[in-house]
């Protein structure tokens, strides 16, 4: 890319809003970046930054610039992420996502992992988010539904989680108990994603009627946290919670299904094949010890 040197350094003041603050961000001399600027203004035509006593501030060109230059450079980021995943010592980043309500499962292998491998250093990214591993934003993925069918991608079952059907106790005091025949005159939790694939939301959508719908959450930790707190009947994985009262037990129907996802290009090195070792040993651990957890 011509002049990269340049508009990484306008991108940079553009952040900082100073030459100081641009330099240090760089580790190169402040006349550097006031050189830089300059020579990419004078070569554009155009005026990045109005100077004034307080600093830099960007233009409309000058913002353009700046909003090009930092996905620009995010992308040469995660492709050194990458290629440092593609050496055969167990060291480095160890990029894992998952759903956040795996982080009390998660937590403590990966800190196991990298105890085992002082050498690494662990992310743990949580959310409905689904990263992209060509980009190299995570080594390995853990995702919920049907088998991920991208070609560049490796799938691998790793769990199944089923769920019941319950509600908590504060819900019983308010509303009574629910029963099977009469669960359509109660209120339920729902999901606020009308395109998601979970079976369970859309289990609610075919049986429940709208109107009982009556708290909607957009991801799996405050759906957990609004079925404690009594806001509706809902699903939570079978046993997790013994507070709550089981309404229904487990369904195939309900059931979810969790893959263990990796690019094919990292596939086989040995710091995604440590990872998968850890997380696989895992789940059998979970599904010795967990009612709801079995093996695929």
């Amino acid at each position: 890319m011509d002049h990269w040197d340049e508009i990484r350094t306008a991108y940079h003041v553009a952040r900082a809003g100073t030459v100081s603050g641009a330099a240090e961000a760089m580790g190169i001399h402040h006349a550097t970046v006031i050189r830089h600027v300059d020579a990419l203004e004078a070569r554009l035509g155009v005026k990045l930054f109005q100077r004034h006593a307080r600093g830099y501030t960007p233009t409309e060109a000058g913002a353009d610039l700046a909003r090009i230059a930092d996905a620009t450079e995010e992308q040469f980021i995660q492709l050194g992420a990458r290629l440092k995943g593609q050496g055969e010592e167990v060291t480095g980043d160890v990029v894992v996502t998952a759903l956040a309500t795996f982080s009390r499962r998660l937590t403590p292998v990966l800190a196991g992992f990298q105890h085992e491998h002082p050498n690494t250093r662990v992310i743990l990214r949580t959310g409905l988010r689904l990263f992209r591993l060509e980009y190299g934003e995570a080594h390995v993925a853990i995702r919920a539904g049907d088998a991920p069918t991208e070609p560049d991608n490796v799938a691998l079952p790793f769990i199944n989680m089923d769920l019941s059907l319950c509600v908590a106790p504060s819900y019983v005091e308010r509303y009574g108990l629910p029963t099977a025949n009469t669960l359509d005159q109660h209120r339920f939790i729902g999901g606020d994603d009308a395109t998601s694939r979970a079976p369970f939301v859309r289990w609610i959508k075919e049986n429940v009627p709208e109107e009982n719908i009556v708290f909607r959450v957009s991801d799996d930790v405050s759906l957990q946290q609004a079925l404690l707190a009594g806001a509706g009947v809902g699903f939570a994985p079978k046993g997790q919670h013994p507070d709550l009262i089981e309404l229904l037990a487990p369904r195939p129907e309900w059931r979810s299904q969790f893959w263990l996802v990796t690019h094919v290009d990292l596939h086989r090195t040995a710091k995604v094949q440590a990872v998968l070792g850890h997380l696989k040993q895992a789940a059998k651990d979970w599904a010795a010890q967990e009612p709801g957890i079995s093996l695929p």
